[in-house]
């Protein structure tokens, strides 16, 4: 099978490359290949690439940024998806975020659950999933991360080896995901041949708060930190943004786990995989 995979730089996008099953031919785009805020660009990517199969990783995630900037969110995270599904009779497999929730739910949120997004980011990728047919595969998750890259987990090692002490939100409640294994599981529904929307990821709960103190235990124990600062948990309203976060966003992920019989692995778990990564790259 012929796959497209969009934001080859990112996060996920790297995890897919890595991941891939045998007998996937592999074709990787990210915004040095095609501007994705270009929808005749992306229809030429898509025609001459000729995939059986797209995973849409591309995406506009500057949660904050894109307060002042919906125009160019919404034209990464929903025009680029219509000329995908514009420009490719097959299937498309498009990855969306828990930001399409607005945190009121007493419940983890169910795949077929209300959306009502509370900043641009959210508005802007509900309205990408709203061009998905009934036959492509929305997958949403939460809170990515991995080795080498930008995110919350290299960003708390860097402040607390340069910092006295760290300040976390506290009352914001979801669950990490590692980006390999996001990746491995949007591959088992590619085989699977779901279709329709599914959440993925890592089992388990946190606050923002909870997930710093166990990368510094963890970064610790492995030797990546050379001692331990206080992390001062606070409130939402200590740390004011642009953008509005949901306050609780923890994904029901029984679907997906269930269908493909794995996936129960704790977010901390994967947490020792990353550092473990991140400390054999030096």
């Amino acid at each position: 099978m012929k796959v497209l995979i969009t934001g080859a730089a990112g996060q996920l996008g790297r995890a897919l490359i890595d991941t891939a099953p045998a007998g996937m031919t592999v074709q990787a785009v990210d915004r040095s290949d095609c501007d994705f805020s270009d929808g005749d660009a992306i229809r030429a990517m898509v025609q001459d690439a000729a995939p059986d199969l797209i995973i849409n990783a591309a995406a506009y995630t500057a949660v904050d940024q894109a307060e002042s900037d919906e125009q160019t969110a919404r034209a990464i995270n929903s025009d680029a998806v219509a000329a995908l599904v514009g420009a490719h009779g097959g299937r498309l497999v498009h990855i969306s975020t828990d930001f399409v929730f607005d945190g009121n739910s007493p419940r983890p949120y169910r795949p077929d659950d209300t959306r009502n997004p509370l900043s641009a980011y959210g508005r802007s990728k509900a309205a990408g999933e709203d061009h998905l047919r009934d036959s492509d595969l929305l997958v949403r998750t939460s809170w990515v991360y991995t080795a080498g890259r930008a995110n919350f987990v290299r960003t708390m090692l860097r402040l607390m080896a340069e910092k006295d002490e760290v300040r976390v939100v506290a009352d914001q409640i979801g669950a990490p995901t590692w980006a390999p294994g996001l990746a491995k599981a949007i591959w088992g529904l590619v085989a699977a041949d779901a279709a329709g929307a599914f959440h993925h990821s890592d089992a388990g709960v946190a606050s923002w708060y909870d997930f710093a103190v166990a990368i510094q235990e963890e970064a610790r124990a492995m030797g990546l930190l050379d001692r331990s600062v206080p992390i001062i948990p606070i409130a939402t309203a200590d740390y004011p943004t642009p953008a509005r976060r949901p306050a609780f966003s923890l994904l029901d992920c029984s679907v997906t786990r269930d269908l493909l019989g794995d996936g129960h692995t704790h977010w901390r778990t994967n947490l020792w995989h990353m550092l473990r990564a991140e400390k054999y790259r030096g």
